[in-house]
């Protein structure tokens, strides 16, 4: 029985037939605080998590944010891509997922305000990590904590502005430089690019603030420069936290203004559709497919542009994803703790929506799996 979220998808590039993806199951990018050297340097943890999910039968397996310089990470355990090393062995992931016929992606990112935090795991604090515990002096768009609890960052300055755009920049050059198919922008969850845009944080009274232009103009500049350095031949995506879920803040109407900038006018091929990271006070409805109708939005206001629109956000049944596909609220679906309870989701769901056993997405070796076998007739 044919299925949408098992047919192929084509992510378009200005100078290129595009990438083509096996399926519409993404994986989703997910920090996982695991560079105990805190160097940056992906580990053996990120080659198996990560190679597991392309085993699994993902189309598209978007690797975790990923810091465009070292006071850009998330945390100290962050991973990174602005050195030798780091470029090194984010090619021997690249190399390995491209072996199990995934495509791979990389999420770069700049935490601005949000950086040199806690890792969120068990037993961690919040807040900053003080320099003394191996932390650093942040920078925001302007000189007020994102979050209560967080230092108060260093005001970008112009040429602090320019440091930042060449980071991302060079971080670009070196994903192709390590076989990465496509990069992701990260403009979501409160970190520097969504602290541009956003009302709630961007109180600056010069051209990176002010009106909606004043404050998408970091991004649309960071994109810019990315582009003319990004392969024209590879896609570039983007993710956005459309809503900041208070009426005070970012809304789903400025997102879609911002998008349709992007696709026309700045080459971006890849929407990622996520939200919230800024508090703002409001009550977010999380729920199963919470963030769907914000990529349906999207999505209509796109139609036509061959632009490819994913959703993520409690996304777990095989069922559910084929529907949000087969009604056109999105193109693809990125699945994250779904995925990190089960690696081989993507073989899973194939076989309970009735894709043919050979055509299941998974490496051979599984092939004992039995994927259309029940359980009680299995040897």
């Amino acid at each position: 029985m044919p299925t949408t979220l098992f047919s192929p998808v084509v992510i378009p590039a200005p100078n290129s037939a595009g990438l083509t993806l096996r399926n519409r199951a993404f994986v989703a990018p997910m920090c996982q605080y695991n560079v105990a050297a805190e160097d940056g340097v992906p580990t053996e943890w990120h080659l198996q998590h990560l190679g597991a999910f392309a085993a699994g039968g993902f189309g598209l397996v978007a690797v975790e944010a990923t810091g465009v310089e070292a006071r850009g990470r998330i945390s100290p355990r962050d991973l990174g891509l602005y050195t030798d090393e780091q470029q090194a062995a984010h090619a021997r992931i690249v190399a390995f997922l491209h072996s199990q016929g995934a495509a791979a992606a990389v999420q770069l990112n700049h935490a601005g305000g949000k950086a040199s935090t806690y890792p969120w795991l068990p037993g961690q604090p919040d807040g900053t990590v003080p320099v003394a515990e191996g932390g650093w002096a942040t920078v925001g768009i302007t000189g007020e904590p994102v979050l209560p609890g967080l230092d108060a960052p260093e005001r970008l300055d112009r040429a602090g502005i320019d440091q930042v755009i060449a980071a991302f920049v060079q971080a670009a050059r070196r994903a192709d430089a390590a076989g990465y198919d496509a990069v992701q922008l990260h403009a979501a969850h409160g970190y520097l690019l969504h602290q541009s845009y956003s009302p709630l944080t961007n109180t600056r009274a010069d051209g990176y603030g002010g009106d909606e232009r004043g404050r998408t103009r970091l991004l649309r500049e960071v994109v810019d420069a990315v582009r003319q350095a990004w392969p024209a031949s590879k896609p570039l995506g983007i993710r956005l936290s459309a809503t900041d879920w208070t009426e005070n803040g970012w809304d789903l109407d400025a997102s879609i203004r911002l998008a349709r900038t992007l696709v026309a006018d700045q080459g971006v091929t890849w929407i990622d559709v996520s939200s919230g990271g800024l508090g703002g006070g409001a009550a977010i409805p999380v729920g199963p497919g919470y963030q769907v109708p914000l990529a349906a939005g999207i999505a209509a206001a796109l139609a036509g542009t061959g632009a490819v629109i994913s959703t993520v956000g409690m996304i777990e049944d095989p069922t559910q994803a084929e529907t949000i596909l087969v009604t056109g609220q999105a193109h693809a679906v990125s699945i994250g703790r779904a995925a990190l309870r089960n690696p081989h989701w993507a073989a899973t769901a194939a076989a309970r929506l009735g894709v043919p056993a050979a055509d299941i997405p998974v490496a051979p070796q599984f092939w004992r799996a039995n994927w259309h076998t029940p359980v009680s007739a299995r040897s």
